[in-house]
């Protein structure tokens, strides 16, 4: 098999899931079922685990490899981190804000990050010292890629941020965390009350609906954000991202300030901002 570079494979698997997601999305109906945690899957999440890992394991056979849906397999300094559809619900709805989350962590460090969302002809990669860039998809060598760079960000108080889940997703020390930062900016997505978990309260929109995006933190990384708290996160939800937010000039950490990706809290960050959030965030914590 020919040896493929870790882009270029990137590419080459994120082509792969948009085909198969699309297949899904173009029919008439989708089934799902509930998982353990009620959160729902469907045969699509599952195919598309199925044929990546089948991939991976082709080019890299000595590497690691774990996903949302079937867990870890492998060990190595090298693993992928795979959640075949990020956004299920919006997948199940017809509504265009999903996509495949590919990164490669190599000695704990995430090395390269991929979201691919094929409903919005979009993907965003990313490579520690090689920039931050947004292009169509499926991948097309001849269409340009846009570079994405960030500026500095100014204080908190007139920040615009995005949280996610809502409310009656989250714990109460999560909770406690998101209406403590909703409460020292200017601007909150969605704009919800923060304090309390109320089941059947109408389902909120994600803060990337209708923004082009389909993740909360690649609104930071194109500056539609300032920044983005993400709660009760997988590894597979996070990790991704990272390289993108990172390598556009942005800054990630956990909410005790630590680069962790298994915490579950991902809080992504304008330059200059990430500090003063994180300290409200944390307060009389």
């Amino acid at each position: 098999m020919t040896d493929l570079g870790d882009l270029e494979l990137v590419h080459r698997l994120a082509d792969e899931a948009d085909a198969i997601a699309r297949r899904y999305f173009s029919s008439a109906t989708i089934e799902s079922r509930a998982k353990s945690d009620g959160s729902p899957v469907t045969d699509a999440d599952r195919e598309i685990e199925i044929v990546l890992r089948s991939l991976i394991r082709q080019q890299y056979p000595g590497d690691a490899f774990i996903g949302e849906e079937f867990g870890a397999h492998g060990h190595g300094r090298r693993r992928w981190i795979i959640d075949a559809i990020d956004g299920t619900a919006s997948f199940l709805a017809g509504e265009p804000e999903w996509s495949t989350l590919i990164a490669l962590e190599e000695d704990s460090r995430i090395t390269l990050g991929m979201v691919s969302a094929p409903a919005l002809g979009r993907r965003w990669w990313a490579r520690p010292d090689s920039g931050s860039w947004t292009g169509p998809c499926p991948s097309n060598p001849d269409a340009p890629a846009h570079r994405l760079a960030l500026t500095e960000g100014g204080s908190a108080q007139n920040a615009a941020i995005g949280i996610w889940p809502p409310p009656s997703r989250l714990n109460q020390q999560e909770r406690a965390a998101a209406a403590r930062l909703a409460r020292g900016v200017t601007q909150v997505r969605p704009l919800l009350d923060w304090t309390t978990a109320d089941p059947t309260a109408p389902a909120p929109h994600k803060p990337s609906t209708g923004s082009g995006t389909c993740h909360g933190a690649l609104l930071v990384a194109t500056g539609q954000l300032d920044a983005f708290l993400l709660l009760g996160a997988g590894l597979w939800d996070i990790a991704p991202l990272i390289p993108i937010v990172q390598e556009a000039g942005g800054t990630f950490s956990d909410l005790t300030g630590q680069h962790r990706t298994d915490t579950g809290a991902a809080l992504f960050a304008r330059p200059g901002l990430h500090q003063q959030l994180l300290d409200i965030a944390v307060a009389d914590n």
